[in-house]
């Protein structure tokens, strides 16, 4: 998936059906030319639904499509004939979508599950015939209902991705180059900050035919958590993401900006740190061959009994050991 068109940000109008009008008629045959009142009521206005979709990674195709209007209920008939219901809209979006009011930012729904539907607004009722309405003090009634109108809404899709490894990491820390690397994703790579504007998804082929999605987050800097370089878009993918790889290239303090990366996600999220996570050093054919293992040394002894991972994605160093241990750590308890 490319950066173009991936969207992760939409605001909708929706509106639900209107309900049918109840009828009012009286039965007229030959040979019955009072047969009281026998009409049917309206039917119910359609609902605007919401399905979960695996196979559909982005909200692109809301990029041209807006309005969405469920039908609106029949009207009812004679001979106590109930009006059609209205369609129902089924809106698929992918995995990780959260639904929001946007005059209130109100979370009304999340869709994590493929599949599952949730009916975000109910069609109006159709309303009741003058059949509904005849009592034995009332033999004629000569009135009936109308249909109560539908719901409106605009709401805002936000869309949180679900992927197996989150990439996190600072601006040029070799995030892109490393996923296009392990996956057959194409991202935008350069030698510049912010490269990569928008989360990019790719699968890893494992051993015996096995896989897992990797995505890679835009890149988040101290102060993110505050909204700082549009942190609360970037942090956001990270809280649906299974496993965490902290990305941090050689060329820095390693335990420094891993800290300050932990800093960023306990401020926006603590539950993010509840997440399972590795750190990797990247780019450390940067690092001359006979320093690297005093570097090593060094970053080892700062992370203590965290485990840390060294790799360059230009030389093809380390990914295969990144993969077992990616794989592990998705599989453990």
């Amino acid at each position: 998936m490319t950066e173009d068109n991936f969207v992760d940000y939409v605001s909708l109008n929706v509106r639900s059906g209107n309900g049918g009008r109840g009828s009012s008629h009286l039965r007229r045959e030959k040979f019955v030319t009072k047969g009281g009142p026998d009409g049917g009521d309206g039917g119910n206005g359609g609902d605007i639904v919401f399905q979960g979709d695996a196979n559909i990674w982005t909200l692109y195709t809301f990029k041209f499509k807006k309005h969405f209007k469920a039908g609106n209920g029949g009207d009812g008939g004679r001979n106590n004939r109930s009006g059609k219901k209205g369609q129902n809209i089924i809106i698929k979006v992918p995995l990780g979508t959260t639904i929001l009011e946007k005059k209130t930012d109100k979370t009304l729904a999340e869709i994590t599950e493929n599949n599952k539907e949730i009916v975000l607004l109910r069609g109006g009722l159709g309303g009741r015939g003058n059949c509904y309405f005849k009592s034995p003090t009332n033999r004629t009634p000569r009135y009936s209902q109308n249909g109560i109108p539908g719901e409106e809404m605009v709401i805002t899709l936000e869309l949180k991705i679900l992927a197996d490894v989150g990439l996190v990491g600072f601006p040029n820390a070799g995030k892109s180059t490393l996923l296009a690397s392990i996956t057959s994703a194409k991202p935008k790579i350069g030698d510049y900050e912010f490269t990569t504007l928008k989360p990019n998804l790719g699968i890893v082929e494992y051993k015996d035919f096995k896989t897992f999605v990797v995505a890679d987050i835009p890149g988040i800097i101290e102060g993110a958590s505050s909204g700082r370089g549009l942190g609360h878009y970037f942090l956001r993918h990270v809280e649906r993401n299974s496993i965490l790889l902290f990305l941090i290239s050689a060329e820095h303090d390693i335990y420094k900006r891993f800290l300050i990366l932990k800093e960023e996600m306990l401020k926006f999220n603590p539950e993010l740190l509840d997440k399972k996570f590795i750190v990797v050093i990247s780019k450390i054919d940067l690092i001359e061959v006979s320093k690297r293992s005093l570097f090593l040394d060094k970053v080892n002894k700062d992370f203590n009994s965290i485990s840390v991972l060294a790799i360059s994605s230009v030389i093809n160093l380390g990914l295969n050991n990144l993969k077992d241990e990616l794989w592990k750590v998705l599989n453990s308890d």
